[in-house]
């Protein structure tokens, strides 16, 4: 079947697809965490005095003693096999943006030769993978394979259904033999324990005598396209890059803002219904879903969870997410950008910090001036994006969100905090030495009797922030629809420690000499938002001026691309920071470095591999077999003496010829590999092989527009994002 025609066999499947039913859905009460071993089940299945202990440590990260693990095991594996489990995985997450998991039967041979069942304490604590072929970054030699596998208890043990079987599935954590951090979870882990020490001591000299560990919590909102997996399949760079290399734009895209909220299509809200449900039944608390901004574009999102557990399901998420897809006939993009000229995809992660004593330490309460705990730790994450604003940047840099950021549907690459104006106007009145009495949002009255009044809050959200205040957490914006969430987190619970640490040292020297508590604060505060209060703006982040201003009058940093962000992590601070809080150490934060500089190669190394592929043996038999079509026209014509305009000719040919002109420089400049580092390697694919990239897709895009539409092999954009 040649091009062409499996574009127009897709459409013809499409068009013709009967449509998917599923299930009438269970009550949620039945299905609720019910494939989950979390605390209410493992309190059905344990001893007392085992679940005692394995709740404190849940709960508390206290540790576990070997005799309790050995019951927990037990108890997980009957629980398990009760389910239809035959085998058991440690599930962790390497230093690549998706899971990693290996499979093991729960059962032995004995000397009969029968086979029966085990599960053991040890094998539950430590699981031993192959490590040899998971990114490194130079800390070990290939030839040095061994890597460990280690239960984490504080996230729970779940079953993980497939049309093939049922898996107990373990959240474990990824080290290597020499006992560095070779996986996301690990360093989260450290971060909270740093984030949670330093809180500690800041709230001891607030006066605070009860305080429960601190925990930060995530709730990351997942966007996302369905494309019909029939055009999925006649697209190399769908199938291979995750987005689309060509396609002219849709006469119709998103410009009548007519998808944002509409109503959801039927097959979609069916596939949606499904997925939800193992949601429901792994214990994710998806809250939320919608259309998206542009057509083809939804979202989900769950309610917050403690920071390790909200990984590991978000994780997870993103797993079912493009299996359900898949088995409802769709394939689901979570690329930053796989469509021109629309919006992109983001995961807006909202971020907070709290315990079970003090609460959200990050909520105002009636008024901020009624909570010195905020004001605090709110000022310490302003220092932190002030200090830290490029390892931010860092932390959410991919070849495929470089795309997005800055564009009108995403923040721009400027870390900076959005307040709102009450808070902006508090911090800049500590600074002057002055304080007024802030005034709390006031309530919303529309004036319609069958409306309720509703509190307004005290300031609007500001879109264009890439770190913006959203009245009782950060919404950090910036991160991508195909990230992990853990290395965000792992940067603002690391900045944040930081910041806590420096306030708890400032304030214990106030507090010796201050005549009241406020006064304190105040002083400590004051000189926090004279030094970093550069990083506060509540303006429109997209403007030229903004640019212009943070970079020379401000000193943040601009940083447009992974290219540019990425050697932050290089930066003297940035070891100094994880070095401190005992996050990173020096090694593994250069592990990092290598291990994204070479993801962020190869992805643009093979889309530009794809475009020279599908330019070639593509597009270009497309236009020579429409040109020939034309002429053999023109010639038919010319015996009848008819005069044909051959104007669409002329175009079709000097546009080939183009962009075949654009294959070959692109071909070239691919063979150059003498880069003196990895940063002239990056900057080289970032600045020349990209704008090679576009100046082929350029002519290829404007032949989709003249080729005839039969002749045209790939689908195009109005299908895609509009046949469903």
């Amino acid at each position: 079947m040649s091009g062409n025609e499996s574009r127009l066999q897709a459409i013809y499947q499409i068009t013709n697809r009967k449509a998917t039913s599923v299930a009438q859905p269970e009550p949620l009460s039945k299905i609720w965490a019910s494939d989950v071993f979390n605390l209410a089940t493992m309190e059905q299945c344990l001893s007392k005095s085992a679940f005692k202990a394995i709740k404190k440590t849940v709960q508390t990260g206290a540790p576990l003693d070997a005799a309790t693990a050995e019951v927990v095991a037990v108890a997980m594996k009957e629980w398990a096999m009760g389910k239809g489990a035959k085998f058991f995985s440690h599930i962790f997450y390497p230093m690549t943006n998706v899971s990693a998991e290996k499979h093991d039967a729960f059962i032995v041979t004995n000397s009969d030769g029968n086979a029966i069942t085990e599960f053991s304490g040890s094998l539950l604590i430590k699981g031993e993978p192959d490590g040899s072929s998971f990114p490194n970054g130079s800390i070990r030699m290939t030839n040095a394979a061994r890597g460990y596998t280690a239960w984490d208890p504080t996230s729970p043990a779940y079953i993980m259904q497939t049309e093939n079987g049922a898996t107990l599935t373990i959240p474990s954590v990824f080290m290597s033999w020499t006992g560095e951090a070779l996986d996301k979870k690990i360093p989260l882990l450290r971060s909270n324990a740093a984030m949670n020490k330093a809180a500690q001591k800041v709230l001891s000299l607030m006066g605070e005598t009860d305080i429960a560990p601190l925990n930060s919590s995530c709730g990351a909102e997942q966007e996302y396209f369905l494309v019909d997996a029939n055009f999925a399949a006649a697209r190399p760079d769908l199938l291979l890059a995750g987005r689309t290399l060509f396609g002219a734009p849709s006469a119709k895209g998103q410009q009548f803002d007519d998808h944002y909220f509409g109503a959801i299509p039927q097959r979609v809200q069916v596939f949606m219904q499904d997925f939800e449900e193992q949601l429901y039944r792994l214990g994710i608390p998806a809250k939320t879903h919608h259309n998206e901004v542009a057509p083809g574009q939804f979202e989900i999102a769950p309610y917050f969870e403690a920071a390790n557990v909200a990984a590991d399901h978000q994780q997870l998420l993103m797993t079912v997410l493009k299996n359900s897809a898949k088995k409802h006939g769709f394939l689901c993009l979570l690329h930053e950008k796989p469509f021109a000229g629309i919006n992109g995809s983001g995961k807006h992660v909202n971020w907070s910090v709290g315990n079970a004593t003090q609460g959200n330490l990050l909520d105002p309460g009636d008024t901020p001036h009624d909570n010195l705990n905020f004001l605090l730790f709110c000022g310490a994450v302003i220092r932190g994006v002030h200090l830290f604003g490029p390892l931010l940047r860092a932390a959410i840099a991919t070849a495929s969100n470089d795309h997005r950021l800055g564009a009108n549907e995403a923040p721009p690459a400027i870390m900076s905090v959005y307040l709102g104006d009450q808070l902006e106007k508090l911090y800049k009145d500590i600074k002057e030495g002055k304080l007024t009495v802030t005034q709390t949002g006031g309530e919303m009255d529309l004036g319609l009797s069958q409306i309720l009044n509703f509190k307004r809050d005290p300031g609007d959200r500001n879109r264009t922030s890439p770190f913006a205040f959203t009245g009782n957490r950060f919404e950090f914006r910036a991160v991508g629809s195909g990230q992990s969430v853990s290395g965000p987190l792992v940067v603002m619970n690391t900045m944040l420690a930081d910041s806590l640490a420096w306030i708890a040292e400032k304030l214990e020297a106030e507090l010796a000499t201050a005549s009241c508590k406020a006064d304190a604060v105040i002083a400590v505060l004051k000189e926090l938002i004279t030094e970093h209060g550069n990083a506060v703006f509540g303006g429109d982040g997209y403007s030229t001026d903004w640019h212009t201003m943070a970079v020379e009058e401000r000193g943040l940093k601009n940083l447009p691309t992974t290219a540019d962000a990425l050697p932050s992590l290089r930066e003297e601070s940035v070891k100094k920071l994880f070095s401190t809080t005992g996050v990173l150490s020096p090694v593994e934060l250069e592990s990092r470095f290598e291990v994204y500089s070479e993801q962020y190669i190869l992805a643009i190394e093979l889309e530009a591999k794809l475009v020279v592929e599908m330019a070639k043996s593509i597009i270009y038999p497309a236009a020579i077999t429409y040109l020939s079509e034309l002429a053999a026209a023109g010639g038919s014509m010319a015996e009848l003496n008819i005069e044909l305009d051959n104007s669409v000719a002329a175009t079709v040919a000097a546009e080939t010829n183009a962009m075949m002109a654009a294959v070959s420089k692109l071909s070239a400049a691919m063979k150059q590999h003498d880069f003196a580092s990895t940063e002239e390697h990056m900057q080289f694919l970032a600045k020349d092989i990209r704008g090679l990239m576009d100046e082929v897709r350029l002519h290829a895009d404007a032949l989709e527009c003249e080729v005839a539409d039969e002749l045209w092999p790939l689908p195009k954009y109005r299908e895609m994002l509009f046949i469903k």
